[in-house]
């Protein structure tokens, strides 16, 4: 039989999250610590602003790079956090789809990227269909910014380094002294540094610091999926210094011919959550985090989170984290298998991202299988 399949499908896996996700569906009323979704709905307000615009009429196409307030909104609220003049700005299919456009304007095949270990799972593979080659740097076992590390991995075929913080799969905030370290870095070997911060309203201890405060040739990705439940709305953003608006240009060219646009009446909801707070909401995370680390911190080693909504929790015994999780799904626990998300299997990832309720039983079926 004829080949038909492209080669580069072959450089990607099903995502190991959906699978359990899918397997959960078979389970019967699961603890499910699996999927990174909020377990609030987007606010009532907020709903009504989308209902809004679509009663209104706005259902075509907005302009590729997204609704004109909706745009200048958003450079203003970068301008007042970085103080960058005229920042570009494009509006995105959620930060998956920014990072999609992102790679195909800046990889070409046998770039390298630099990427810390445990990493976002979408990273590797994006890189990987594109040719480009994924250059993991261990942050091992605390899961810090490994700055040394990322300046000893730099060469001359280094495109971009990537950062995420908060972090998934592990929660954890960079400091302020490692960011800055990483921007020295980045600006000595002029290396563009993106930075995915779509969990940056889940800041539960302090700041979260962000790179683009010490380093212009950043690229920021950041979005509405998490922040406000809006998951299945498909809406994020892509901000640039106005030294890198030509990426923001390719990106918004490369958009023209496969988003089109981002879903222009959830755009009009956009302009009003950029208003909404969600302090409320983020604390009531803070203290499932804290349910959480304290129901399992004394029978698993794991770091405490200060950000997102995930614990990277390190696997009883020795056989692997993959069979501590299986072990868990038999007990109506899901969870995920940390080489999802590594080139290690030592840990697994919690979401908790659920009821309290739904925290204490897992934590309650945890503690006995550990």
């Amino acid at each position: 039989m004829k080949k038909i399949l492209a080669d580069r499908t072959a450089q990607i896996d099903a995502s190991g999250i959906r699978k359990v996700f899918a397997l959960g569906a078979s389970l019967e009323d699961p603890v499910n610590f699996s999927i990174g979704q909020p377990d609030f709905d987007v606010p009532e307000a907020l709903k009504e602003e989308a209902i809004r615009a679509i009663r209104a009429g706005q259902n075509s196409y907005s302009q590729t790079a997204g609704d004109a307030v909706l745009k200048r909104r958003i450079a203003e609220r970068v301008s007042d956090r970085f103080g960058w003049e005229d920042p570009a700005v494009l509006v995105v299919s959620g930060v998956s789809g920014g990072l999609l456009l992102a790679f195909m304007s800046l990889i070409n095949p046998g770039d390298e990227v630099i990427i810390p270990d445990p990493y976002f799972v979408m990273y590797k593979h994006l890189i990987n269909l594109l040719g480009g080659k994924c250059v993991f740097v261990d942050s091992y076992p605390d899961f810090e910014l490994p700055v040394d590390k990322i300046a000893q991995a730099i060469t001359d075929k280094t495109k971009m380094i990537i950062l995420n913080a908060p972090g998934n799969p592990t929660g954890v905030v960079y400091s302020r002294q490692q960011v800055k370290a990483v921007a020295e870095i980045a600006a000595e070997h002029d290396v563009l540094v993106m930075t995915d911060e779509i969990y940056e309203t889940f800041c539960y201890d302090g700041e979260c610091p962000s790179i683009a405060k010490y380093y212009e040739k950043s690229l920021i990705l950041q979005g509405f999926s998490k922040s406000h439940a809006m998951t299945g709305w498909r809406l994020g953003y892509v901000a640039a210094h106005p030294c890198l608006s030509h990426v923001i240009e390719e990106m918004t060219k490369i958009q023209q011919y496969t988003f089109v646009c981002a879903p222009t009446p959830f755009q009009q909801a956009a302009v009003a959550a950029l208003d909404y707070d969600m302090s409320d909401l983020v604390d009531a995370y803070r203290k499932k985090r804290d349910l959480l680390y304290d129901g399992l911190s004394d029978k698993l080693e794991f770091v405490k989170p200060g950000g997102a909504f995930y614990a990277f929790i390190k696997a009883p015994g020795t056989t692997g984290a993959t069979e501590f999780v299986e072990r868990a799904i038999a007990n109506n626990v899901l969870i995920i298998p940390g080489n999802v998300f590594s080139e290690k299997d030592t840990h697994f990832r919690i979401s908790y991202a659920t009821s309290d309720e739904k925290i204490r039983q897992g934590v309650e079926i945890l503690r006995s299988l550990a």
